[in-house]
């Protein structure tokens, strides 16, 4: 049975309609369970073939399990079964191994919600001076949405303990966490992961696709791990009697009860069900007419049943084993998406910083030149050259700039405070908090290798890496297997079964034995009835001296079968939906690479023409500041360069920020931010970062006067 190809499972198909359930045959049955054997038999041979035919591979015209979409298949993007904690928690232990750890609970170690040392390292005489490279190992280290996601990895491991048990499947979430503030990333929704489990837990989907049909079929047999059940009872009665003729003139009687009684279930994946019972029981009395006294007695059965069609075979009972296996597949590559996701989020923060704080430096520029010009204007007012209004022109744009200036402070304190809350855990340490960040990084200009491929190259290098894609085709397999469950659902039930049981009795001939009724009655000599030991009473039971034993088969016949047929033609039409997604995904992905590549050209050409536009009109300042010395020009101008340099300057800025962010988004969107960093999966699935990640294409920011940032809690 090929079922590695398979997963998926949910609830069991509800049986509608009337239904005919037989038990058939048994040693000890007559004449009138053979005749409604003959007459189960005869229904069941008279109905089509195709019925009960467990066909589950595709006839022609109904290839609905090999038809995947034309595009290329993502190749597995990362090695499966990371692990977040270190440990394995889809680890089985065995009876024969681990007898104390079957019983004994799995600890989790506790989170961590102190900042890495290497933040605290990064503190220095009240400041942070921070490099991009700094703020993504900080991430990965500390950022809420990682670590949070972490977790997904080892749950998906529970599954695949679950399944191995023969247990239905709780879910993997794979779904992107967003909960950090700041930032924007493309993403594409996935459509693996969910909830899993059972169809009565499946949501509608993602994304208008509809998963309610999702794990259709029967489940697996129960009780896969074996279990063992011990009943010891001893009880004490003593019971008053109201006809004291057949008490031999007691008005009460004593009995003693011990019961030892053990049970064994298991289950098996071919279909199988074994139950072993063995009750012995040990009376004590003194009624006169028990015969024994101590009296054993030891019953024994054994019964096996076999799902014939229904439930039956190797692939349709371990499905769910290759579900929880995909799920955990499913699992790795949303947490590779969740780092891609997280990675370009912090560092869209980080050129916001960056941004920010250029802006702040232009609008103090901007504030010193304003104030020259008013205090030169004053100047030349004291002496007679220069008009009153052009004073108050002056004085108004100081005081423009200083309402600008004040703006830029409170958004550079807002974007570093985002920041923080980025790549840190505890924002309550005081240091921290008053710490001013001071971005170290710029962007550089230089062409990316990726600007000079075509576009096909570069989305056929997006189809073979984006997790999304990895991800709706793990779901259409996952999908695929829903399809067989669901057609195996349709099925009637059928179940053979056979047994093995015995009985034996045993004990002493009881001292209170009496022969007749009243108080005369005689007492039964010693030797009327022989005694029979424990181990006799033992042996008779395996010997077949008492054996009960037969063969038979249970039929249940849904005679509507409509909710069966519905949930695999639901089950078939979300599958033709979810091929459609996947070749969707295609598309969509193929036009974010293009515009994305489109976007860095005119971004480039955006930042050398805000260059230019910045070197003429600082050129144009000069100017015109001279010309207003030599009386050729007028304070109103003068300003006007100055809001033209300023502007020019913001303007600048943003086109910078917006080619960082787009070369990064580019990244993001082939899926080869992790390769161009040097970020290992490992450090980020443990959070322990090894080797720091160096972004290329950045260089260290010029030296300059550091501006006057905002004091802690406040703006100056």
């Amino acid at each position: 049975m090929d079922w590695l190809k398979l997963n998926r499972v949910s609830a069991r198909t509800g049986q509608s309609g009337a239904s005919r359930t037989s038990q058939i045959y048994t040693k000890k049955s007559g004449s009138r369970l053979r005749v409604t054997a003959v007459a189960l038999l005869s229904l069941t041979t008279a109905m089509p073939p195709s019925l009960f035919a467990q066909n589950t591979k595709p006839t022609s015209g109904d290839k609905i399990y090999s038809d995947l979409p034309t595009a290329p298949a993502p190749a597995p993007t990362i090695p499966l079964f990371l692990r977040s904690t270190g440990v394995n928690y889809g680890k089985a232990r065995t009876f024969w191994n681990d007898l104390p750890g079957l019983y004994a609970p799995v600890h989790a170690p506790r989170a961590s919600f102190m900042n890495s040392v290497r933040l605290g390292d990064l503190i220095k005489n009240g400041k942070i001076y921070l490099s991009l490279s700094d703020a993504l190992s900080l991430a990965l280290e500390n950022n809420y949405d990682l670590a949070i996601a972490r977790y997904n990895l080892d749950i998906a491991d529970t599954d695949i303990l679950r399944a191995r048990a023969g247990a239905v499947l709780l879910g993997a979430p794979s779904a992107l966490v967003t909960n950090t503030l700041g930032g924007a990333s493309q993403t594409l929704t996935a459509t693996g992961g969910g909830p899993g489990g059972s169809a009565a837990s499946a949501a509608t989907g993602f994304g208008g696709i509809s998963q309610s049909a999702d794990g259709a079929g029967p489940l697996p047999e129960a009780n896969i791990d074996p279990t063992v059940t011990t009943t010891v009872q001893l009880e004490r009665a003593n019971q008053p009697q109201s006809n004291i003729l057949f008490s031999d003139g007691k008005t009460s009687l004593n009995q003693n009860t011990d019961q030892y009684n053990f049970g064994y279930n298991q289950g098996f994946f071919w279909g199988s069900q074994l139950q072993v019972t063995e009750t012995n029981s040990r009376v004590t009395s003194d009624n006169p007419f028990f015969p024994y006294s101590p009296l054993l007695t030891s019953v024994f059965k054994a019964q096996l049943t076999q799902h014939l069609l229904q439930g039956a075979g190797w692939w349709v009972n371990r499905r769910l084993i290759q579900e929880s296996v995909y799920d955990r597949r499913l699992s790795d590559s949303g947490f590779r998406q969740q780092v891609l996701y997280t990675v370009n989020q912090v560092e869209n923060i980080y050129w916001a910083v960056v941004g920010a704080y250029q802006d702040l430096q232009s609008k103090e520029r901007a504030l010193q030149q304003s104030t020259q010009v008013a205090s030169d204007d004053r100047k030349q007012l004291a002496i007679g050259t220069m008009a009153p209004l052009d004073v108050i022109t002056a004085d108004s744009a100081v005081a423009t700039d200083k309402q600008a200036l004040i703006t830029a402070q409170s958004n550079l304190e807002y974007q570093q405070l985002i920041l923080k809350q980025a790549v840190a855990r505890n924002l309550n340490d005081p240091a921290l908090t008053n710490a001013q960040i001071i971005p170290t990084d710029r962007v550089d200009l230089t062409p990316l290798p990726e600007e000079a491929q075509s576009v096909d190259d570069l989305v056929q290098t997006a189809f073979r890496r984006r997790p999304e894609l990895e991800q709706a085709t793990l779901s259409l397999k996952k999908d695929q297997i829903t399809l067989r469950g669901a057609r195996n659902g349709l099925l009637p039930l059928v179940d053979a079964y056979a047994f093995y049981g015995s009985s034996a009795l045993g004990g002493s001939q009881s001292p209170n034995c009496s022969l007749g009724f009243g108080p005369g009655a005689a007492t039964c000599p010693p030797g009327t009835f022989p005694t029979i030991h424990t181990t006799t009473t033992l042996n008779n039971l395996f010997n077949s001296s008492a054996s009960d034993k037969g063969v038979g088969f249970n039929v249940t016949i849904p005679l509507g079968n409509r909710v069966a047929q519905a949930q695999q033609s639901r089950a078939q039409l979300e599958y033709r939906q979810a091929q459609l997604r996947l070749e969707q995904l295609y598309t969509q992905i193929r036009m974010q690479i293009v515009n994305q590549k489109f976007a860095l050209v005119n971004d480039r050409a955006a930042v050398q023409a805000a260059e230019a536009t910045q070197v003429l009109d600082s050129e144009s300042l000069d100017d015109e500041q001279k010309k207003l010395k030599l009386g050729a020009s007028t304070t109103a101008l003068v300003l006007q360069q100055v809001r033209n340099l300023a502007t020019a300057e913001d303007n600048l800025t943003d086109a910078r920020v917006v080619y960082a962010r787009d070369r990064a988004e580019l990244f993001q969107l082939l899926a080869t931010t992790l390769e161009h960093y040097g970020i290992n999966m490992q450090d980020a699935t443990t959070g322990n970062v090894g080797a720091q990640p160096l972004v290329p294409g950045l260089r260290p920011a010029k030296p300059s006067k550091e501006p006057t940032l905002p004091s802690p809690g406040g703006m100056q």
